[in-house]
């Protein structure tokens, strides 16, 4: 399944590529501040937001008047830190995990002229994407005595078209597959755009997880970038 998204991916890219003979087509890199919700409003704890970063291509697609599509492929890092206890005590747990995602955005967006060649631009759009890779880091205490691990992420091998059934679920396995709504705004120079973008994860993260707590888990990032159109 991860191979067939990959491809997916790759043939959208195609897509993309060819489209932008009659659209524009923009390179974008940005830092993200990811987190995870923690309960079922979406509050997170801010305190532990992770510092990642992404890059992707993103196509510009005029629809009519100030309407434009903007379907894309994003490599894009997620998750978020965690604190248990305090370093002073005798046990203390610091935990990062940061999944990386090839994530595909279909933005629409309104662009309002507000200078010569410079507009602003607010949009919303579905997203989805997929688990490629990533770090769980743990260190801490125990009885102060110090101990810390690091290690790939699992994901699950779960098949998004099988809505009742999760294959490759399991303890410590992430779902392989995410998605969820982006929200994004800001300006647009000649050659430039600078912008501000919200990913409202919608899917639950934990692998096989039935309890409240885990249907709460999703991810949350608020990213800056900047895009150099081609």
């Amino acid at each position: 399944m991860k191979r067939k998204f990959i491809i997916l991916c790759t043939v959208a890219l195609l897509v993309i590529i060819k489209v932008n003979a009659q659209s524009g087509l923009q390179l974008r890199a940005g830092i993200n501040l990811a987190n995870v919700s923690v309960t079922d409003n979406g509050r997170v704890n801010k305190a532990n937001t992770l510092t990642s970063f992404q890059v992707g291509v993103i196509s510009d697609v005029h629809l009519a008047s100030i309407l434009y599509w903007q379907p894309g492929i994003v490599f894009t890092g997620k998750g978020s830190k965690t604190e248990s206890g305090s370093e002073s005590s005798a046990t203390f747990t610091k935990a990062t995990t940061n999944p990386y995602y090839i994530e595909v955005p279909a933005t629409f967006v309104l662009k309002l002229p507000v200078a010569t060649g410079s507009k602003f631009f607010i949009g919303v759009g579905p997203y989805a994407a997929i688990g490629v890779g990533g770090k769980n880091k743990v260190e801490g205490k125990i009885a102060s005595v110090d101990y810390n691990s690091e290690k790939s992420i699992q994901f699950s091998n779960d098949n998004p078209t099988t809505l009742n059934t999760e294959e490759g679920a399991g303890f410590g396995i992430m779902k392989r597959f995410d998605y969820g709504l982006n929200g994004t705004a800001g300006l647009e120079a000649k050659s430039i755009v600078l912008g501000v973008n919200y990913g409202l994860g919608l899917a639950k993260l934990q692998s096989g997880t039935n309890n409240s707590a885990g249907e709460n888990n999703k991810h949350r990032v608020f990213s800056i970038t900047v895009g150099f159109k081609l």
